[in-house]
């Protein structure tokens, strides 16, 4: 088991909710301060993340970490001797693929920082901080916008090479001055999807606190109202699945609690049975399904992305063409290769058509199992009663339902998004990988 949490130190609850603020809204500091103030920012949280674990020490057993977790993360490293691009690094883009390669380690150290060390209610306290700034922050530039600029604005330290004169697409807008006219509004990420899964991971994280009672209720119920209007200003038809599947999923978990360890056998059916019917429907009347959301069968041209990357990926289907995390627009094969309405997409809108681009048949598998084993032992962490020894069962919490909740929601999420590979979705992941394995007798 992990050594005794103690109690929480200030400085490090500040560093943790602003890395997590940086994580969850890496975009902000990007079109507020630009690509080298936000690339400073977050090497020095990187660097204070690994300070706090050395000066933390914390006790965790070989055994107790993950080891799908560790293999992804050497197979992204490794994949630097095998990078297959070309771009400004030269043939290969090996320099490329290891800035990918310490990005992924950058934004797993600051997830893994606070999973060593804090406990799972000094955890939620840290996301809920860091999604209050957010979503606060969010809806104040949207209300500033929409009230005294009175029109959309764009980003204030602009992308080299990317041209704002004339008429500049929808996407290269910070703000789109949609609030007074019922949203999609961006907050102050810049982008629906994202400001909508933050309110989702919000709203999770908050209601479980009010029922623990951990907030206060006055507070607790207001930060559960602003994450709900948030989250339906957003209009995200992704979010929105994402939030009935987690919907689905809290009434299994609250359905085997009440069955207890034993006679679980008719949920682990009805679920099964459920994914089935689901998934054929949603395939058998696709048209409709997405016309329920207000998309195009091709998911804002999602399809047309996943098209192009899966060529690309059989060309090196065992390894991939090496880890960048996020596509880097100035290499082969991406220079042009996903452009929409004069928009050029980083991501392949889909994380494991993203994995098995970058890494391959073999990531893929190693994600997969890191992704499955995650979700089974965040599951049980959900629903069995915890224990501290043999004889002794303490009563259920709320709390204990953060991981798989969350977690959930990201992988709906990674159906049509690449995010769980990166920045506040790659180090939730790393989160509820090593929670979820030490709290494992």
């Amino acid at each position: 088991m992990r050594t005794p949490v103690a109690p929480l130190h200030p400085a490090a609850g500040i560093l943790a909710t602003l890395s997590f603020f940086t994580l969850f809204a890496g975009d902000f500091w990007r079109d507020l301060v630009g690509w080298p103030a936000y690339l400073a920012i977050a090497g020095v949280l990187a660097i204070a993340n690994v300070v706090w674990i050395f000066l933390a020490r914390p006790q965790l057993p070989f055994r107790k970490w993950p080891k799908m977790l560790l293999l992804f993360v050497a197979l992204a490293i490794a994949s630097i001797g095998w990078a297959r691009y070309e771009g400004t690094s030269g043939p290969g883009g090996h320099q490329d693929v290891l800035l990918g390669a310490l990005a992924l380690i950058a934004a797993g150290v600051a997830g893994l920082a606070p999973a060593l060390i804090l406990s799972q209610r000094q955890l939620a306290k840290i996301l809920s901080a860091a999604l209050r700034w957010v979503l606060g922050l969010s809806l104040l530039f949207e209300l500033i916008v929409a009230v005294i600029i009175r029109h959309p604005i764009l980003p204030l330290a602009r992308v080299p090479g990317v041209d704002y004169s004339g008429n500049v697409p929808d996407a290269f807008h910070w703000s789109r001055n949609d609030l007074l006219h019922g949203g999609p509004i961006q907050g102050i990420v810049g982008n629906a999807d994202l400001l909508a899964m933050c309110a989702l991971i919000a709203l999770i994280v908050f209601v479980l606190q009010r029922v623990d009672r951990v907030s206060r209720p006055f507070w607790g119920w207001f930060w559960i109202v602003v994450a709900a209007l948030v989250l339906a200003l957003t209009r995200s038809a992704t979010v929105t699945v994402a939030l009935v599947a987690t919907a689905v999923v809290l009434g299994f978990a609250l359905w085997a609690r009440a069955r207890g360890q034993r006679g679980r056998g008719p949920i682990y059916l009805s679920a099964i049975a459920l994914v089935v019917v689901v998934v054929g429907g949603v395939l058998a009347a696709w048209t409709e399904f997405t016309a329920l959301f207000g998309k195009e069968p091709s998911l804002t041209g999602r399809t047309d992305i996943w098209n192009a990357v899966i060529p690309l990926a059989q060309q090196h289907s065992a390894f991939g063409w090496g880890w960048l995390g996020y596509w880097v627009p100035w290499a082969k094969p991406f220079d042009g290769l996903a452009v929409r309405h004069g928009v050029q997409y980083l991501q392949a809108h889909n994380a494991w058509l993203d994995v098995w681009l970058q890494l391959g048949i073999v990531g893929v598998v190693v994600f997969a199992c890191l992704a499955i084993t995650t979700l089974g032992r965040a599951w049980f962490m959900a629903v069995d009663r915890p224990v501290t020894d043999a004889s002794t069962r303490h009563p259920f919490n709320a709390l204990a339902l953060l991981p798989l909740l969350v977690f959930t929601a990201q992988l709906v999420q990674s159906i049509a998004e690449s995010r769980m590979l990166i920045e506040s979705g790659w180090a939730l992941l790393v989160v509820w990988s090593v929670t979820t394995k030490a709290s494992r007798p």
